[in-house]
């Protein structure tokens, strides 16, 4: 049955405001935030078509080919396609050997994924507190929160800028600890002239709708360096699956073998060939995708500059920003306004439609249950729940929705400055 997309609200979907941001709330948006990330044109759909003319739609030829054109544009010897995110920093951590009486340093700035894949191998989440320019895990921080419990260090690429990797990768190197990227913001961004996943002992990527490129709503891969980490992952992706040595006949003694990984085992992980094949033509596009968000991002930069209590996006000399998320800081001090006043009339009156990134995971219930106290992060906390909004960035947006931003931030801002004095 067609779908009216004239009708479509977020309660339509089964996964609520986790797939759609469609609210059906009687406010008329001229900037909607939008749940595609990405451009699909006729390349994605002879890829597909193509695909599903193959003898296999599994762990086929296309999905061999994007980990090679994926490992190649990230700059590393190993690509691993999987499902989604999650699961490719479930193998990871698993093939890190992450379990019980470890603890991984990890910032609370990011979706509850980067710390549930850390609490299902049994080990503990300790979070450090972000930059407040970049958002990103502070390096500092890191090194505070070092005990002679700590295995690893998982960074998050924010909104499309790498972390700043270098003293985070000598904090490593000093108390031998594995870093995991998670890069889920920020495939083909850059620090230094290096590509996300590149720099720490796995990077882990997302290919969700939101991202900036995206294999059919979901998909993920992971990549490394390390040779001792391949035959980990491709057992842990695909459970635990082997093949016999030296068969004579390829069905003797049996098809497959099944061997675990150091005690681990494994899940079904494995990526479909319709989805790799998407994957390869958006990853053509992916440099493209890339410059226009970073330039419909900065045009809006530019638009708000100098409006006193209003931050745009700090980019930051090192890092190539690819612009994920256009994150707008208010500043309630100067602005004497709340983010919350400010966001009320951006989106009832101004329609534009902000949405916020991320609630410190420490603050989530099954956390608290574990007994993480309320104030571990002050930065971060201040950051979520008084300074930012995300506005609505894709490669997508039309030269009047950006005018329309511009417009509205201008206009809320002064429709709220001093509210509150």
């Amino acid at each position: 049955m067609a779908v009216d997309k004239d009708k479509f609200t977020g309660s339509d979907t089964e996964g609520g405001i986790t797939s759609s941001y469609a609210m059906d709330d009687g406010v008329e948006l001229k900037v909607s935030y939008s749940y595609m990330g990405s451009i699909y044109d006729e390349d994605e759909k002879q890829m597909a078509l193509a695909a599903m003319a193959q003898d296999t739609l599994t762990m086929g030829p296309q999905v061999k080919a994007f980990q090679d054109e994926f490992a190649a544009m990230s700059g590393v010897k190993h690509a691993f396609a999987t499902t989604n995110c999650t699961t490719a920093m479930h193998v990871a951590t698993q093939a890190l050997g992450i379990g019980p009486g470890d603890e991984v340093i990890v910032t609370p700035n990011t979706f509850i994924a980067t710390s549930l894949v850390i609490l299902k191998e049994g080990a503990t989440p300790v979070y450090a507190d972000i930059d407040p320019k970049t958002f990103n895990i502070d390096p500092k921080e890191i090194a505070k929160k070092i005990t002679p419990k700590t295995k690893a260090v998982y960074v998050v690429h924010y909104g499309g800028q790498k972390c700043d990797m270098d003293p985070i990768m000598e904090i490593a190197k000093k108390h031998n600890l594995y870093v995991l990227e998670d890069c889920a913001h920020t495939p083909g961004s850059l620090y230094k002239g290096r590509r996300a996943g590149s720099i720490g002992d796995v990077g882990c990527f997302s290919f969700h709708s939101l991202k900036n490129m995206t294999t059919c709503g979901e998909g993920g891969m992971i990549t490394t360096n390390r040779d001792d980490l391949v035959d980990p992952i491709e057992k842990l992706r695909c459970m635990n699956l082997d093949h016999w040595k030296n068969q004579a006949d390829y069905w003797l003694p049996s098809h497959f073998d099944v061997v675990d990984v150091n005690g681990r085992w494994g899940n079904n992980y494995r990526m479909n060939e319709i989805q790799a094949a998407v994957g390869r033509a958006q990853l053509r596009k992916l440099e493209m995708l890339n410059k226009t968000r970073q330039e419909k991002g900065r045009r809006i930069s530019d638009g708000i500059q100098g409006i006193k209590g209003i931050t745009p996006v700090y980019e930051d000399p090192n890092c190539y920003h690819t612009y994920h998320l256009y994150t707008l800081c208010i500043e309630e001090e100067e602005l004497g306004a709340t983010r919350d006043d400010f966001m009320r009339v951006l989106y009832r009156e101004e329609g534009v439609q902000g949405i916020l990134h991320y609630q410190p995971t420490y603050h989530f219930t099954g956390l608290k249950k574990m007994g993480y106290r309320d104030d571990i992060c002050p930065i971060a906390e201040k950051f979520f729940y008084r300074r930012e909004l995300n506005l609505p960035m894709h490669p997508r947006l039309t030269d009047q929705e950006i005018k329309d931003t511009i417009a509205g931030i201008k206009n809320a801002a002064e429709k709220v400055r001093g509210m509150r004095g």
